[in-house]
């Protein structure tokens, strides 16, 4: 058996955080190492999918809801504008394996690069 995820921990209260939004199968935490003003993380509840991939291919609506949770987000912190990055692997800066999308809004003009 393997250990809860540090965000399943979050979510039963082990470890803090700041709980931003929760709906029946997902929540979202402000980051704690900000990148922009508004720095979230939506989360699935469930361990299930490792990364974005596995999850797009093994239930679309939860990452349609994943989605829908993040724009909610943005609408409330950050006049509806957002960048959503999911880290897909190690070398790709995934640190946690348990799937999750980083909402960043508000952010400051030298940080604005497009790809």
């Amino acid at each position: 058996m393997t250990e809860p995820s540090i965000f399943t921990r979050i979510l039963g209260g082990e470890i803090p955080g700041e709980i931003l939004a929760e709906t029946d199968r997902v929540f979202a935490i402000r980051d704690i190492n900000p990148q922009a003003p508004l720095h979230a993380l939506v989360i699935p509840k469930t361990e299930q999918y490792r990364d974005v991939t596995e999850l797009a291919a093994g239930d679309p609506g939860l990452l349609a809801e994943l989605v829908q949770v993040a724009k909610e987000l943005a609408v409330e912190h950050a006049n509806g504008e957002y960048r959503l990055i999911f880290n897909n692997g190690a070398s790709a800066a995934q640190s946690v394996f348990h799937v999750h999308a980083h909402v960043l809004g508000n952010l400051p003009e030298d940080r604005l690069v497009g790809f």
